[in-house]
């Protein structure tokens, strides 16, 4: 990758300062060479003019201003450099699994539980640009969304699309860890996370949560889990023949499971009981597992003073044949 101008001895810029020391000198030889004479008029002189070559007489004094300026920049070492970066980059494979079920769509968290954990974790998504990213769904049952990508743009497509009713109601807990290692098994990552969302009670499902857990262990995948939901009761909004009505219902996460299975796969416990917690639950979340960064950058320098060089010749040799030709015999 080409980089701008560079000099190797930019202190010698300092040299410009004598350029207005020769132009002063210069001005001041030049009157000490006009001879001055008494006339009572000038009235005489007025309808010569002067000749062209007269009024190019200072020419010569330009150029070679011009070639200082040139040899100074000569002497600065102007250079380009090119350079190649290489970076490595040890990315995280992370599936999240997302609790779908009705209890999702309860309003202590806005709009609802499930809208405000997708906002959450598209935030989080576009922290991660380094990382392969899964999504697993699960209430009753449990699917893969989107397989492990590192196209985000499609996971977000997916996850957009997500919303309770999908499946079969119901809360399966250990369905949906188990769904999730199953992505990640065969992953050769060197770092394996699982980010569990749910806000209930395991109730369903053919495989235990604690089951599930000793099973993403054995892969080496760290499971977080967090619990979503306020404390005590939530608002519910239920269909009725007339309309959307709302109920308190109560606020049930089995806390004790998801800290052991957090706790047994070396990850860590969370509980969000509103819009902010949650957010900041994934920003720590996000700070705990950074990738790692090498980055090596190999610079190679070119020397570039030859075009000033060669430009400052071509002046020179133009004023000699100004000097000794040109202005040889001045009228």
């Amino acid at each position: 990758m080409m980089q701008g101008m560079y000099f190797a001895n930019p202190e010698l810029f300092w040299l410009l300062l004598v350029l207005p020391l020769l132009a002063a000198y210069y001005i001041l030889k030049l009157r000490k060479k006009e001879p001055t004479i008494r006339v009572s008029s000038t009235e005489a002189f007025s309808a010569s003019g002067s000749s062209f070559k007269q009024r190019l007489r200072h020419l010569t004094f330009v150029i070679r201003m011009l070639i200082i300026v040139l040899l100074i920049i000569v002497l600065a070492r102007p250079q380009s450099s090119s350079s190649k970066r290489t970076v490595r980059t040890e990315g995280i494979d992370i599936c999240l699994a997302l609790d779908i079920s009705g209890s999702m769509l309860s309003e202590d968290f806005k709009p609802n539980r499930i809208e405000a954990a997708k906002k959450t974790a598209m935030k989080f998504i576009d922290e991660r640009k380094n990382d392969r990213i899964g999504l697993v769904v699960f209430s009753a049952k449990s699917f893969t969304q989107c397989p492990i990508t590192i196209d985000h743009d499609v996971l977000k497509n997916l996850f957009s699309g997500i919303k309770s009713g999908m499946i079969e109601d119901g809360t399966a807990i250990g369905m949906g860890l188990a769904t999730s290692v199953d992505r990640l098994k065969d992953s050769k990552s060197v770092s394996k996370v699982i980010i569990l969302l749910t806000d209930g009670i395991n109730n369903t499902g053919m495989i235990a949560p604690m089951t599930a857990a000793e099973i993403a262990k054995n892969y080496k995948i760290r499971v977080y889990t967090v619990g979503v939901g306020t404390r005590g009761k939530a608002p519910y909004p239920m269909q009725t023949p007339f309309g959307v009505r709302y109920v308190n219902v109560d606020v049930e996460i089995d806390e004790p499971l998801l800290k052991n299975i957090a706790g047994l796969t070396g990850g860590k416990y969370f509980r969000a009981t509103n819009n902010k917690a949650l957010e900041n639950i994934y920003q720590e979340i996000d700070k705990m597992e950074k990738i790692k960064i090498d980055e090596s950058i190999f610079r190679r320098y070119t020397e570039e003073y030859l075009p000033f060089g060669i430009a400052a010749i071509i002046l020179f040799i133009g004023e000699l044949f100004l000097r000794f030709l040109f202005f040889r015999k001045l009228p």
